[in-house]
């Protein structure tokens, strides 16, 4: 894919959202559900080390109009208490001007585009002209297909408006086959988006790509390796009770000890190149894999021909596979590639063949 260099105004290094030289942690439960759950949850998460934002749903985008949709505007004056009593910062997503309103009326800290919000470009720009002249950071959600010019454009249009202090959180992405992952990560396409803007501040929302407790430490930590700059991790006092997403949500202790359990490389320059290479070679070898799997059928084609032919015209064919099999290993000893490698491999596909199309002569 190749695309102009987008240019973003970002906020200097005294911004809410620029890098630093620890992992940042934005912490709190998937869904605003009553002021005692705010406030005990927050009691438990400021004495983590690392944790220094508090951010909870108060409105829920759900699939189907029954299910719980978030408890509204009263979320909003708790999440206020919550900055009251424990000093935290606070965030919230928004999706539309009016809840942008009220967010900042209650002085939430960090407003939060989510991904279901990103995906339409109508919505983001009428968020972003509402917050023209606003002093307040973004953190922009990655859409939940795998768009990397719609997450950038999302970006420019609250950039065009005044809003420097911006940042990223990648969350995920809902593809064919999301397994293991509730959303699957593609870390690569993520860091297209780093290679582009090396400035921009990226947190990775390990909750929404693991879907469950026993994925977290280890999207954390590959997070952490590949250079991003903070985590978000839903927490709940007492995940059992949650009225949604209980299965991914962390006790605050049980939150302290994943964040005691990672390596913090977040610093290793060194390292983070080498994670940077490694996802783009892995990038390469998934493409070439497609390659290999696209020929292979094509040579299927091919074969079942042969073994229609054969049958009518009743033609040796062995000799003509031979002749390949000698051009293959010439070939293969030009490239480096070891000939008995090839040979095997090759007759193994031949079988195969010949297995498929039941038909189809040998030589296929």
């Amino acid at each position: 894919m190749t695309t102009s260099t987008p240019s973003l105004h970002l906020a200097s290094g005294t911004s809410t959202l620029a890098k630093t030289t620890s992992p940042v942690v934005i912490a709190g439960p998937c869904s605003a559900e009553s002021e005692e759950q705010m406030l005990l949850t927050a009691q438990g998460l400021k004495e983590l080390q690392g944790v220094t934002v508090f951010r909870a749903g108060i409105w829920k985008p759900r699939t189907r109009p029954g299910s719980f949709q978030g408890v509204g505007s009263v979320g909003l004056e708790w999440l206020r208490t919550v900055k009251q009593e424990t000093g935290l910062r606070t965030a919230c997503e928004v999706a539309n001007t009016s809840q942008v309103a009220e967010a900042l009326k209650q002085e939430v800290d960090i407003l939060i585009i989510g991904a279901h919000t990103t995906v339409n470009s109508f919505m983001v720009q009428e968020i972003a002209d509402s917050l023209k002249g606003a002093n307040v950071p973004v953190l922009v959600k990655n859409p939940v297909s795998p768009e990397l010019m719609l997450w950038l454009g999302a970006l420019e249009r609250f950039s065009y408006n005044g809003i420097t202090d911006l940042g990223v959180i990648h969350r995920g992405f809902s593809t064919i086959d999301n397994a293991p992952y509730r959303n699957h990560p593609k870390w690569d396409h993520v860091l297209e988006l780093k290679k582009m803007l090396p400035d921009l501040p990226l947190y990775c929302d390990a909750s929404h790509i693991a879907g469950r407790r026993s994925l977290l430490r280890p999207v954390c930590q590959r997070a952490l390796d590949l250079g991003y700059d903070g985590l978000m991790v839903e927490s709940h006092y007492n995940p059992a009770m949650a009225l949604s997403d209980a299965q991914q949500q962390l006790m605050p202790k049980e939150l302290d000890m994943l964040l005691q359990s990672l390596k913090l490389n977040h610093t290793d320059e060194a390292l983070t190149q080498k994670g940077v290479l490694m996802e783009e070679l892995r990038k390469e070898i998934e493409h070439l894999d497609d390659e290999l799997l696209d020929l292979m059928a094509r040579r299927s084609v091919v074969s079942a021909q042969i073994g229609d032919l054969k049958q009518e015209t009743n033609l040796d064919t062995q000799q003509a596979w031979d002749d390949v099999l000698e051009n293959l290993l010439k070939q293969a000893n030009s490239f480096g590639i070891n000939k008995e490698f090839v040979k095997t491999v090759f007759q193994e596909v031949r079988k195969q063949y010949a297995q498929t199309h039941l038909y189809a002569d040998m030589g296929a």
